[in-house]
């Protein structure tokens, strides 16, 4: 059955965002060579957004409570509540000015009525669309937001294996986890692409995997500032064999007519198409789906410097904070013959 099209929403708080009061670092002389060349002309645009604090969002834990009774008991608070996705009730901004730390503390996040998650990050659970009773593989899950998106959409039921190398990030997301009320998903620690050729050796097979890769994290400097200082091209050139090193290993892992989702919080094209067009030349059983979601993304870029890409790249989706007030985004999505 043909997917329904979601319209697309530009919400309301596009345009009432607050001011940084501190200073961002400089970005480095080369990451705005690249980004002038990525953007063009609305590369002035793009750095604006870039002084002003993201929006207060969060994700209703369905788990737990309805979006109906959440918005009432926060508006109880005298929270502003603004629903931007008519499709998705569960996904909210917080539109009013709260005291440092007031999102975190409220009571109805500490008993996991809700998760704190930035709009874009959403996006990849929400291409994905998982189903009850699934088997789902989150390759790289710490520190939960999209594993706890999961569970939530199918209902606490199936199986969710949620993997991170870290012992530190693992401790994080066994705390959202429980917090959240999840009970369907196995916390693994475990090298990503060990932990798949060790499931491939027993035959392991899953419905429906996420890759939510690690990456240089370009598109979060609006929320952590720190990245510019942190930002180095040949970061960027080790974490693109990285990246396509665990989707192919994933890969192999994924049931016949599954659904492999690739993300990544860069706009670094090495990251984003790079690795879709070097997947599909060697994967000849895959397929990339065009992306329905409830904003406007720009489709992938088949060039980038002296670098061709495949064209069916042009399926997936590139989300800029100028474009939609969120933070920067990739998405791909998969499909196995």
């Amino acid at each position: 059955m043909p997917q329904k099209k979601i319209p697309e929403i530009q919400h309301p708080a596009r345009n009432r965002y607050a001011k940084r009061s501190s200073r961002n670092p400089s970005p480095k002389p080369l990451f705005v060579e690249r980004m002038q060349e990525l953007l063009k002309k609305d590369f002035k645009s793009y750095m604006e957004i870039l002084k002003h604090e993201p929006v207060r969002s969060i994700r209703c834990n369905l788990l737990k409570i309805s979006p109906e009774n959440l918005k009432k008991k926060l508006e109880s608070k005298r929270w502003k509540i603004n629903q931007p996705w008519k499709d998705y009730p569960e996904i909210m901004i917080i539109e009013n000015e709260l005291q440092p730390g007031e999102l975190g503390r409220a009571i109805e996040h500490l008993l996991g009525y809700y998760y704190i998650q930035e709009l874009a990050s959403m996006l990849p659970v929400l291409v994905l669309n998982p189903k009850p009773e699934e088997t789902i593989l989150d390759l790289a899950a710490a520190p939960g937001s999209k594993t706890t998106q999961i569970s939530a959409t199918m209902k606490n039921t199936g199986t969710i294996i949620a993997n991170d190398v870290s012992l530190g990030r693992i401790k994080i997301l066994a705390s959202n986890l429980e917090r959240c009320g999840v009970s369907n998903t196995i916390v693994t620690k475990k090298d990503g692409l060990a932990f798949c050729r060790k499931l491939k050796k027993q035959d392991f097979q899953f419905d429906s995997i996420l890759v939510d890769a690690p990456c240089s994290g370009e598109g979060t400097l609006r929320s952590s500032p720190k990245t510019y200082l942190m930002w180095n091209i040949k970061t960027i050139k080790k974490l693109t064999k990285i990246q396509k090193s665990l989707v192919s290993a994933a890969l192999e892992i994924l049931k016949s007519g599954g659904t492999l989702i690739y993300s990544t919080c860069t706009h670094a094209p090495e990251e984003n198409e790079q690795v879709v067009s070097e997947i599909l030349k060697e994967h000849k059983e895959l397929t990339l789906e065009t992306l329905l979601l409830p904003i406007t993304p720009r489709p992938g870029i088949i060039k980038w410097q002296n670098q061709k890409y495949n064209s069916e790249v042009t399926k997936c989706a590139r989300i800029y904070p100028q474009d939609n007030n969120t933070e920067g985004f990739f998405i791909a999505k998969f499909k196995k013959k």
